[in-house]
């Protein structure tokens, strides 16, 4: 650095600028190895161009130096600087101030050399900003830490990172094509909200100076977007930011982004088409339905099966779980399948434990878990025919969870029983309870239509697509400080 450092002083003191303002550029790289892929080994094109790159690579060596710029999307060309084009004193310029990682602005003819390689021969360069920091290679310094920690160094040296970014944005695409196709309105709630809610969750606190009002963090999309249907929005969605003050491993992370969609006249059987729908489409457009992922192959194609969470336990344990089944029972089930159990939980907890430890992670095909216990999800209706469970599934892909949808409960006096539930759980000690919202019940009193809702991972839906974990997914996770920071 100290030496680059010297090298910018030097362009400096020779008058000229280490970061101009607008570099001329017109083309841009990928422009020219289109327009000029076919040229002729040899050939000169007669076209004078101005690119701009990063330095990638750079061999200097007498009357005739080589080097390569980068730029954005990966595509690379070659830079001939000669003697002859650009004089002593600009090639004199170039040996001593360019380095690795430099953006540089040239003016050149796109030739072919005599080894076929397409090049722009120089002309006329300057530097178009001054890296004062060396690129590290693909083999030293870029190990998966400072990867994620420095994401653009990462972004700067490996094709990799550039795809997932690519592959991440084009799903999103595609999830809301897929939504506006049947008339979904893309929506914006609020993420500083004064009642926490829509899953259970811990959340993060704030204070906002202007109402000296404490506030949280959203955990979800959820209550609000259902105040957007009462309000006559019959199909909406947002996909937005969410925040949660728990664990951090290589399924969870702190802030993540969730699909939400809420549709009325619909039930969790249409929810889960919508979700098949968005998740092929996706698949479709990256360009298989079978998925090698370090689970297994994955196969999209066909049906999807559905599994209630009672028979699959029941079949995975060897014996008949039911909701009547006492907590002694399952404690000792618990205890010949060595799952940890919170002396606190109950009955129906126990039962989301087992499963989610025993059951869920041998699902790697498309699974709808479904006819979960109330306690699972306390926004969604009773089960239209047995009430000792809710209208909610859970879709399993990979042995991991990656999305779930209700038919959403819009009675306003079961509601407020079930929230006033988690309102007494959260003043026991209960962090991720959710808390009473008066302005939420009061807009189901205003009478909600029967609908169905989805909640999307997406960074759960990028990992099942590129088989990483989800720090390699998100391009900027949350990490813990470096030293001395």
């Amino acid at each position: 650095m100290r030496f680059r450092l010297q090298k910018r002083a030097a362009l400096l003191d020779a008058g000229m600028e280490p970061y101009p303002v607008k570099p001329e550029r017109t083309h841009l790289l990928t422009e020219i190895r289109e327009r000029f892929a076919d040229l002729a080994t040899g050939e000169s094109s007669g076209q004078d161009v101005a690119v701009v790159g990063r330095v990638v690579f750079i061999r200097n060596s007498g009357k005739l130096c080589f080097a390569t710029l980068q730029e954005g999307n990966g595509t690379r060309l070659q830079l001939m600087l000669s003697l002859a084009e650009v004089g002593a004193d600009s090639l004199a310029q170039w040996k001593s101030l360019v380095d690795l990682g430099d953006h540089v602005q040239v003016h050149g003819e796109v030739i072919s050399s005599r080894r076929g390689e397409l090049s722009v021969m120089a002309k006329a360069w300057t530097m178009a900003s001054k890296a004062l920091r060396p690129l590290p290679t693909l083999h030293a310094g870029l190990n998966e830490e400072t990867r994620v920690r420095q994401r653009y160094v990462d972004l700067m040296v490996r094709e990799e990172a550039r795809s997932m970014v690519r592959t991440r944005a084009a799903i999103t695409r595609t999830l809301r094509d897929t939504l506006h196709a049947h008339d979904y309105v893309e929506v914006e709630t609020p993420i500083l909200q004064l009642v926490h809610g829509g899953a259970t969750a811990r959340p993060f606190e704030t204070h906002l100076n202007a109402f000296d009002q404490k506030m949280t963090l959203r955990i979800a999309l959820e209550l609000y977007l259902k105040r957007a249907v009462v309000g006559g929005i019959d199909r909406v969605y947002e996909i937005g930011r969410i925040f949660r003050n728990e664990g951090v491993d290589s399924t969870h992370s702190p802030e993540f982004t969730m699909l939400e969609c809420y549709e009325a006249y619909a039930d969790q059987f249409v929810m889960a088409d919508r979700m098949k729908e968005m998740i092929l489409a996706c698949a479709d457009l990256l360009g298989s339905r079978t998925l090698e992922t370090s689970k297994g192959t994955v196969e999209l194609d066909g049906e999807w099966a559905w599994l209630g969470v009672y028979p699959g336990l029941s079949a995975a344990v060897g014996q008949d779980v039911t909701p009547d089944t006492g907590l002694d029972e399952l404690r000792s089930v618990a205890e010949r399948h060595e799952v940890s159990l919170d002396p606190a939980w109950g009955a129906e907890k126990v039962v989301l434990e087992l499963f989610s430890e025993i059951v869920e992670p041998t699902l790697i095909q498309p699974t709808f878990v479904y006819d979960y216990p109330p306690s699972a999800q306390p926004l969604a209706r009773p089960h239209r025919e047995d009430p000792r469970l809710i209208e909610a599934w859970d879709l399993i892909i990979g042995g991991m969870e990656r999305g779930t949808a209700f038919s959403e409960l819009i009675d306003p006096v079961v509601q407020r029983r079930r929230l006033t539930e988690q309102s007494r759980q959260a003043a026991a000690g209960d962090d991720e309870a959710m808390q009473l919202d008066e302005d939420f019940l009061r807009a189901l009193e205003y009478g909600a239509p029967p609908m169905g809702g989805i909640g999307l991972g997406i960074d759960r839906l990028v990992m099942l697509f590129t088989d990483v974990g989800i720090r390699e997914s998100i391009l900027f996770p949350i990490l813990k400080p470096e030293a001395g920071q």
